[in-house]
């Protein structure tokens, strides 16, 4: 069986508040975030 898989392009707020709310969905659900600058949006 092939597992789900979600792909990011952006680490911007609204690309990572979808990366978490996938992963609080599904967490067995394979996440991958690609961000040019190499900066990603987060928070404590």
């Amino acid at each position: 069986m092939t597992r789900e898989r979600l792909i990011v392009i952006g680490g911007n707020g609204a690309g990572m508040s979808a990366a978490s709310r996938a992963r609080k969905l599904k967490p067995d659900m394979e996440i991958l975030a690609f961000e040019k600058s190499g900066y990603i949006s987060y928070a404590g």
